[in-house]
């Protein structure tokens, strides 16, 4: 007798086509849950949202939707494309700008405006299995591209504040690593053919320079809020309220699932660094070396909590610096801008997620490894 088999329903497939749209938010909210069961959400839950990032982001991704609106990141790819010529120059051309981006804008909000523009640029020219690459090389540069300063990554803002470091001798930690990187970055992106590129799709019309003034200095506006510049929510009111009146569309294209996810990872992380036994455990690890617990740290709960959670049980700030910039690459979930980067690219490229994890890894902890090799170099040689 021939078995038949039950296919899922209409309300089944929905479910499914949600759970492979938003793939990391669906993980992000299962951790966050998880952790509510050993945490109780108490008053402390406040405390795990930054707030001003959720704002800064909201914002940044509400411009970005607008120039996509008017089609500016199209007409940019186009003329980056016939500007440089061949892809190994487009290639270290998008990582570039992302990663001096990220050393005036963070390295989350450089992502959220260099990736869109380097899908349009790989598909003017019909180079879409590039992307993978240059999304990979992107994630590494906007984590790596602060490194240097203080100001560069919210983690080094903290350590820098909590500890006193004196600014000199913060550069002369950092420098190692950043050189290191820098070779890595550059090194990597030479391996990409120099073939010829040209456009394949119609060019297209500059957008209104009217609008595109107005609509980058709103992004202006919301990179601000990195600076406290002014207060979060004083950015959150000009800028919706601008987008409201000259390009209300702009909002339903923004990714409110990449807000969910970020506040999804708030809670994980916030609750997992309150458990005792976590604490415990990472209290007696840290004593022995900072630089690889720090850095496998960052592969559970990402960059920026591992600085707060692992400054509580060491007073040796310079390795903690230094985990905590590199440990940002490896895992998606050891940065913010990791599961940014996977985000994009699932929306952009579905059903090539695994290839791109793979590669993705293959860097990531490339990378990490060569890194902590000048962590290491760099606490030996520092007086």
């Amino acid at each position: 007798m021939k078995e038949t088999v039950k296919r899922p329903g209409p309300s089944g497939n929905i479910i499914l086509r949600l759970l492979k749209s938003h793939l990391v938010l669906a993980v992000a909210a299962v951790a966050a849950i998880v952790t509510c069961f050993i945490v109780p959400p108490d008053a402390e839950y406040v405390d795990y949202f930054d707030f001003d990032t959720l704002i800064c982001l909201f914002c940044t991704l509400a411009v970005v939707s607008a120039l996509k609106e008017r089609r500016f990141f199209e007409w940019l790819a186009g003329k980056i494309v016939s500007a440089f010529g061949n892809m190994r120059r487009v290639t270290l051309a998008l990582v570039f700008v992302t990663y001096f981006g990220s050393m005036i804008m963070a390295n989350d909000m450089a992502l959220v405006t260099f990736l869109p523009l380097s899908y349009y640029v790989m598909s003017s020219c019909d180079k879409r299995e590039h992307l993978a690459f240059a999304f990979v090389m992107q994630n590494a540069a906007a984590n790596l591209g602060g490194m240097l300063t203080p100001f560069g990554n919210p983690q080094n803002l903290y350590l820098y504040s909590y500890y006193s470091i004196p600014t000199g001798e913060f550069f002369a930690v950092m420098s190692i690593p950043f050189a290191a990187a820098l070779l890595l970055i550059v090194g990597t992106c030479m391996f990409v053919r120099p073939e010829p590129i040209v456009p394949k799709t119609p060019p297209v019309p500059a957008p209104p320079v009217w609008r595109t003034v107005v609509y980058f200095a709103l992004f202006a506006v919301s990179v601000a809020i990195v600076f406290d510049a002014f207060a979060a929510w004083i950015a959150l009111i000009i800028v919706v309220v601008a987008l409201a009146v000259i390009e209300p569309r702009a909002f339903l294209h923004v990714d409110y699932g990449l807000l969910l996810t970020f506040s999804a990872f708030f809670v994980f992380s916030g609750n997992l660094s309150r458990v005792p036994a976590v604490q415990a455990f990472l209290g007696s690890l840290v004593a022995a070396s900072p630089l690889l617990v720090g850095t496998a740290s960052c592969q559970v709960i990402s960059n920026v909590p591992s600085a707060v959670l692992l400054s509580r049980f060491t007073d040796d700030y310079r390795q903690l610096l230094i985990a905590v910039n590199i440990g940002g690459l490896g895992s998606p979930v050891s940065s913010l801008a990791g599961l940014i980067t996977l985000g994009e690219y699932r929306r952009r490229m579905p059903g090539h997620t695994a290839r791109f994890l793979g590669l993705f890894s293959a860097i990531g902890f490339s990378y990490l490894a060569v890194l902590l090799g000048a962590g290491f170099l760099t606490i030996a040689v520092l007086p």
